[in-house]
């Protein structure tokens, strides 16, 4: 009888039955709980994904915002988000329910390169564990402390002979920058800075910067959609996982080096903290040498490629606008003059300057989407059912550029963060995110941000190249980045 059955199947009702039950299986696979947030019609298969604009997928959101309101659900893929927008909105998963929405969800690329480790991606008490110990070591080391000021005054006097050397000619800042704010965070981590010139330094930088880029790829954000699939297929994504492979090993040798000559009652640096650690329960806690690896890469990200593309940009803005170019230098020459370098308690006495900084990292909007989050347990969100292990984007761009918070969202307009001539701290602007998963840098990042900033314009006019309009279109990768531009520093 099944012989007789299958002989008289045909070819084509066989891949009719076989589509029927692959749409079935996806429809009960991607089935949503009741009172789930809103979402609009899926294809099979690939969910939202014809909604979404992979090279600004900010714009994307902002139109099914306008039509589904402050929160609603999109698969994509094999992946489902519930996207939050607004400040009330926003304020209620970081902060107000901050408990309930503190975990990450598992990304495919993440954790094929870190397997739930480190500092960004790590859930439960090992993330409570490496955050607590990375925290009180930055402090030992001097984060919020004058010493580390002075180490960033001293880079900033390397940047701008590196700037000087220019002689007023059209050059790509790009990786000066990134020299000197990831030597910040390389004296805290390593124990010292490194010369710009120093090739296995370049490699590294490169190396980051390399990951950046690659992260923004199609390839590589269909691998999160459907990692079981792209994962057999050749592109940007198989670079990427290279080159994070070369980052943990360039990483690992550094490590080796400071076993070699580590003195366990000396604490040079964030590895020599972190191998004490180590030692203390023989690696059989959460505190081993992968995790070390793990956290190393992450603070090596998160304190070079956030504030060097937030420079980026400030200079970008500068000479586009050079009217407040202009405004900025007044308020240097008024308060700090020629012959000092600026210092951190200036900001308090240039309101002005500090305006511009904060309207560059708005206007800037780097990480539009916030890293994601995940829910801990069944949630109400807004009347909606947000059931246990759903991720969650917070997306900081409604925020920063809503209407109803900002004057003149879409321009850039130093006068955002300007209230009678003083600076204006706004409860809209959230660059650093919120709650107890915020950027644990914030204190080092604002450092940098004024310090870089103004150390730059005290010396220097920057100038679009002769014949050359500057453009403030934007690359995607891990950041939003202004795309490579070339600028001129004249010499005040």
């Amino acid at each position: 009888m099944l012989r007789f059955l299958w002989e008289s199947i045909s070819f084509q009702m066989l891949l009719v039955f076989l589509l029927v039950f692959l749409l079935v299986a996806d429809y009960m696979k991607h089935r949503k709980p009741k009172h789930f947030p809103p979402s609009p019609f899926s294809l099979p298969f690939l969910g939202h994904m014809h909604l979404l604009n992979f090279s600004n997928p900010q714009t994307s959101v902002q139109k099914l915002t306008e039509k589904y309101g402050e929160i609603f659900s999109l698969q994509i893929g094999s992946s489902l988000f519930v996207f939050v927008n607004g400040l009330r909105l926003v304020k209620e998963v970081l902060v107000n329910q901050g408990e309930n929405f503190i975990d990450r969800p598992e990304i495919p690329l993440d954790k094929e390169i870190f397997s739930s480790m480190g500092l960004v991606s790590s859930n439960g008490h090992l993330w409570k564990q490496q955050r607590r110990f990375t925290l009180t070591t930055l402090r030992n080391l001097g984060l919020g402390k004058r010493s580390l000021e002075e180490r960033i005054r001293e880079e900033c006097r390397y940047l701008v002979d590196e700037f000087g050397n220019q002689q007023g000619n059209p050059f790509n800042p790009h990786f000066k920058i990134n020299n000197a704010i990831s030597n910040i965070i390389c004296s805290i981590v390593f124990g010292n800075r490194f010369d710009y010139h120093d090739e296995d330094f370049q490699k590294l930088l490169q190396l980051l910067d390399n990951t950046v880029q690659l992260h923004g790829t199609i390839m590589s954000q269909l691998y999160n959609c459907f990692p079981s699939i792209i994962k057999f297929l050749p592109g940007p994504h198989k670079t990427l996982l290279k080159t994070w492979r070369l980052l943990k090993s360039s990483v690992k040798e550094k490590i080796d080096k400071h076993k070699e000559d580590w003195n366990p009652s000396e604490r040079r640096d964030y590895i020599d903290s972190y191998l004490q650690e180590i030692a203390k329960d023989n690696g059989s806690g959460s505190f081993q040498e992968e995790n070390l690896v793990a956290c190393t890469l992450d603070l090596l990200f998160a304190g070079t490629e956030t504030t060097s593309t937030t420079i980026r940009w400030a200079l970008l803005y500068m000479a586009t606008y050079p009217e407040i170019q202009a405004r900025v230098q007044a308020e240097i020459d008024a308060v700090i003059g020629q012959a000092r370098q600026p210092a951190l308690e200036d900001r308090s006495n240039m309101p002005y300057t500090n305006a511009v900084i904060h309207e560059v990292q708005r206007k800037g909007n780097i990480i539009p989407f916030n890293a994601p989050r995940s829910t801990v347990k069944d949630t109400v969100l807004d009347g909606f059912h947000i059931p246990k292990g759903t991720a969650l984007l917070t997306n900081l761009t409604s925020v920063m550029f809503d209407k109803n918070e900002w004057e003149t969202p879409d321009s850039f307009n130093p006068g955002h963060f300007l209230k009678d001539g003083q600076f204006w701290k706004r409860e809209a602007f959230i660059p650093f995110s919120l709650g107890k998963r915020a950027c644990l840098g914030e204190v080092l990042a604002r450092s940098e941000l004024f310090l870089f900033f103004t150390a730059l314009l005290q010396k220097f006019t920057f100038q679009a190249p002769p014949d050359t309009t500057l453009s403030l279109q934007f690359n995607l990768g891990i950041t939003i980045a202004p795309r490579p531009y070339k600028i001129c520093a004249v010499p005040r």
